[in-house]
C-alpha cells in the first residue's frame, strides 16, 4: 500500500549557522594622510628664479614647491617641470623666473576624497605631486609616495579584517 500524502516538511533552525556579516568597506580619504604629514607647505614666489626654487627643493628635500602670490596659489612647481623648463628653454635656467616653467593651473583633489581617488588622478595625469583643498583653503601637498604608503597600510588593514572574518567564518 502507497503513501499518497504530501511530503513532510523538514524544518530546520538555522540561527545557529547564521553567517557572520562581511565586515564593513573601509575607504580612506585624503584627510587622513595629511594627519601624519607635517602642516608645513614650502612655497615659493613667482618672480623667484628657478635657480632660488632648485635650491630650495634641494636643502628641504622635496619634490614640489606651491606658487604663491600675496598668500593665494597661482602654480605649482615639480622636480619635473624644472626638467622640462631645462629641456624647453636650455640647461642655463639661472635666470628665469619660475612662471616661466611652473604649472599655472594644477590638478588638485579635496581633503575628503578617497586615497583611490587619488591615485587614480594622479596616475592618469602623470603627477607626482598633488595640492590638496577644502574649500578653496589650501591644506597641503601629497606626494605618490604618500599615496602608495596610504594604500598599503588600507591593504593591511583590510586584509586583517579579511583574516579575522574568516577565521569566524560558521562551519
Amino acid at each position: 500500500w502507497l503513501d499518497h500524502s504530501p511530503p513532510r516538511a523538514i524544518v530546520l533552525s538555522l540561527s545557529s549557522c547564521a553567517p557572520l556579516k562581511p565586515p564593513p568597506e573601509i575607504t580612506m580619504l585624503i584627510r587622513e594622510i595629511l594627519t601624519f604629514k607635517s602642516d608645513a607647505i614650502y612655497s615659493i614666489e613667482p618672480t623667484d628664479s628657478v635657480e632660488s626654487a632648485v635650491a630650495k627643493l634641494v636643502s628641504l628635500g622635496v619634490g614640489s614647491l606651491v606658487v604663491l602670490k600675496n598668500g593665494e596659489m597661482v602654480g605649482l612647481l615639480t622636480e619635473r617641470d624644472v626638467m622640462q623648463g631645462m629641456v624647453k628653454q636650455g640647461c642655463d635656467m639661472k635666470d628665469a623666473q619660475v612662471s616661466t616653467i611652473m604649472v599655472t593651473e594644477p590638478v588638485v583633489a579635496d581633503a575628503d576624497d578617497s586615497v583611490d581617488y587619488a591615485r587614480d588622478v594622479m596616475t592618469k595625469s602623470h603627477i607626482s605631486h598633488l595640492p590638496i583643498l577644502e574649500k578653496d583653503k589650501l591644506l597641503g601637498i601629497i606626494s605618490f609616495h604618500d599615496v602608495a604608503r596610504a594604500s598599503l597600510k588600507e591593504a593591511k588593514f583590510e586584509n586583517s579584517l579579511l583574516k579575522r572574518y574568516i577565521k569566524h567564518w560558521p562551519e
